[in-house]
């Protein structure tokens, strides 16, 4: 990939958290949160962190796997917060960390986590490239590490599909 010549943004330039209470219209019969409710959130959540990274457009091009591994209740709070996690010219990793909140005790639960990649597009729908993420704290350093090596499994399968 050639060097950017656009002037990196770090993490926080683009953070994005999402809150919402979970209502009975979008539960199934046992109280819990649809999971295509969840994935839409998601998608959501991670869109805004892309498109305050970029500023522009954006695609989603792919999620990767998903585990649900707590439910979210009726009258429970659904918290989404997403950041990006590493550019690669006009495609970018967005991580995206969903927890439940109980609103009388305040506890929260790690519900779900995904990784989804989007695509910065000019106002004619072609590709856009994206200025470099900067990250700073070393949590954030090791999610860029990660989701290089992400990005290459990604790039692997698709290469074996083909």
């Amino acid at each position: 990939m050639p060097p950017s010549s656009l002037p990196g943004r770090p993490v926080h330039f683009s953070h994005a958290e999402m809150t919402e209470v979970v209502l009975p219209n979008d539960a199934n019969p046992l109280g819990n949160i649809l999971g295509g409710k969840v994935m839409h959130l998601v998608d959501v959540c991670g869109a805004i962190a892309a498109h305050r990274h970029s500023q522009s457009y954006v695609v989603t091009a792919a999620v990767d796997h998903m585990d649900f591994l707590n439910p979210v209740r009726v009258g429970e709070l659904i918290v989404l917060k997403a950041s990006v996690n590493r550019v690669f010219h006009t495609s970018m990793e967005v991580g995206v960390k969903v927890f439940s909140e109980n609103v009388l005790t305040g506890e929260r639960l790690h519900t779900s986590s995904a990784y989804l990649t989007f695509v910065a597009l000019d106002e004619y729908g072609g590709r856009k490239e994206i200025p470099p993420v900067l990250p700073e704290t070393e949590a954030e350093q090791r999610r860029y590490q990660q989701a290089g090596e992400r990005r290459a499994a990604r790039l692997a399968f698709r290469r074996s599909r083909s």
